[in-house]
């Protein structure tokens, strides 16, 4: 149960933010020196962090129900961040930026032959980000499939070679793997497709990977012309094995530049040339307010932010909003991009907190060393030595933990593939991913659903989740072993929040921990990007 001070803060936090108060209350910076990881996260409270997620709802509730780059709703969650900042006393800059705008309308998914059958979306089928509109009935052609295990080696619609003349006018069924999503489907609309379904991998363990299995969410990138959906790996392989398969695929999108923008703050007072970076994205997805994706990381990293506004760091400490995250990471791109390679360079590292208050939580610190074996490999020198910190927090409460892998999905992305080698680091407490009966061990929760549910629904709402699609048998389950304030876990979003506290105070004013850095670039990493995989 929510408690009466909470109830009380979110009551007076609506208030403010329905009269257009913000920034009008005392500054964060008033009172005492905070200078140790104990003092800041006494000072960064629950209710604290709790009032931007409730200013978010708000401002997403009076803006079309959204809170997405290029709309009003992304537009006055920058404008609340950036005034409290200032108010705070931090240096603060908006930087504009362009980008691809993609919204889905309306879609149905089914098939005519050889048995009729109806396919449900967000259930059985998801409409890929930046899809084309189309309305097409034809035949469904595979390309290139590898439905022998283990399907690891997968190049399924990779090159223009995959493509003979029959997919021409027909639907091409792909498997992820081998490159980004939006080059399979751009390469199958060369080729003179009519449509694209991409069905999930199917690669590694079902019971440790279940998310190589399941219904793929997936993002273009660039938009596309013709119709494109995403499938688990048992729905494209009954595709596969079906003769004379013919499907109806219709989607009603929208795909075009528009203008958005990052938040960064930066400390007046610190070493310029060891500046250490933490960043959110501060966009949702179109079909939502985007509590738990990514209010929550926004609201906890703002509640750090000003209430570090009493220290006086050694090293300058920056912090940023990124816009555009669901669209593939432009806006964190674009500010890397933006940076000289000595502007670069002279960030110590990057540190990243992108879903952290996930209802059917686990506590995912990111494997900076890569001792899982899992994935992308380790991160930059330096990156290990940031989970070493984050384990030790979590260690001295003692709660576990789960390895995070760097795939690339997130805004530490650009950061790590810089030339430059920025270690980074962070806290994930899941999305579509489903939990196992180990983390259940671990956490609590329930088995064999997602950690977040709601992750890029109307549901990732801070009241109304079921009344927005959420599973009310499931989320009654969840409130059974956990506080929950509509899509948020009220235990990880607090310890989360301490944890960011601990790792951006700890090194404002100290980064020996972190070796030097080499000058040689890393490795090639996944081309995985934005919080729906592209590969």
């Amino acid at each position: 149960m929510v408690s009466r001070s909470v109830r009380r803060l979110l009551g007076a936090a609506t208030a403010a933010v329905l009269a257009g108060s913000i920034g009008l209350a005392e500054p964060a910076h008033a009172g005492p020196t905070i200078s140790t990881p104990k003092q800041l996260t006494k000072a960064v409270t629950l209710p604290g962090v709790l009032r931007h997620l409730l200013a978010f709802q708000v401002i997403a509730d009076l803006n079309g129900g959204n809170r997405a780059s290029g709309t009003p709703g992304h537009q006055r969650s920058a404008d609340y961040v950036a005034t409290l900042l200032q108010h705070a006393g931090y240096q603060v800059t908006r930087q504009p930026f362009q980008f691809n705008f993609c919204d889905e309308t309306s879609s149905s998914f089914a098939q005519t032959a050889p048995v009729p059958a109806t396919y449900v979306e967000g259930t059985d089928y998801d409409v890929m980000t930046c899809s084309g509109s189309g309305d097409v009935t034809a035949a469904v052609v595979p390309v290139d499939l590898n439905l022998v295990a283990p399907r690891t080696a997968v190049t399924s619609g990779c090159e223009a070679a995959d493509f003979t003349a029959a997919v021409a006018g027909k639907v091409a069924l792909m498997q992820r793997g081998g490159c980004p999503f939006g080059t399979k489907v751009a390469n199958a609309e060369a080729a003179g497709a009519a449509g694209a379904i991409v069905m999930n991998q199917g690669n590694g363990d079902p019971v440790t990977a279940p998310d190589r299995y399941a219904l793929l969410a997936g993002t273009l990138g660039t938009p596309v012309g013709i119709p494109a959906v995403g499938v688990s790996y048992g729905t494209g392989e009954a595709f596969a094995a079906t003769p004379g398969l013919t499907v109806h695929l219709a989607t009603e999108t929208t795909a075009e530049v528009r203008s958005t923008e990052n938040v960064v703050a930066e400390s007046r007072t610190g070493r310029a040339d060891n500046v250490v970076m933490a960043g959110a994205h501060l966009d949702s997805v179109p079909a939502g307010a985007g509590i738990n994706d990514n209010g929550s990381g926004s609201a906890a990293l703002l509640e750090v932010a000003l209430q570090m506004a009493r220290t006086k760091p050694v090293n300058k400490v920056r912090f940023a909003w990124w816009g555009a995250e669901e669209a593939s990471l432009v806006g964190s791109t674009f500010y890397v991009n933006s940076l000289t390679p000595q502007q670069q360079a002279q960030i110590k590292l990057y540190l990243n907190f992108d879903m952290v208050a996930s209802p059917n939580y686990q506590f995912g610190v990111f494997d900076g060393d890569d001792s899982a074996a899992q994935g992308a490999g380790p991160g930059p020198l330096g990156s290990a030595q940031i989970e070493a910190l984050f384990e030790a927090f979590f260690a001295a409460r003692g709660l576990p933990t789960n390895p995070a892998d760097f795939t690339g999905r997130s805004d530490y992305g650009p950061f790590i593939a810089a030339g430059v080698n920025i270690p980074a680091g962070g806290l994930f407490t899941g999305a579509e991913g489903v939990k196992t009966a180990a983390d259940v061990a671990k956490f609590g929760g329930v088995a064999g659903v997602a950690y977040d549910p709601c992750y890029h629904d109307p549901c990732d709402d801070l009241f109304r989740v079921t009344q927005k699609g959420g599973d009310a048998a499931l989320y009654a389950q969840l409130r059974g072993q956990y506080t929950l304030i509509g899509n948020v876990n009220v235990f990880a979003l607090d310890t989360n929040a301490d944890a960011i506290a601990t790792a951006v105070i700890t090194y404002a004013f100290d980064t020996s921990s972190i070796p030097p850095r080499t000058t040689t670039a890393t490795a090639a990493r996944s081309t995985r990007t934005g919080d729906q995989t592209l590969q």
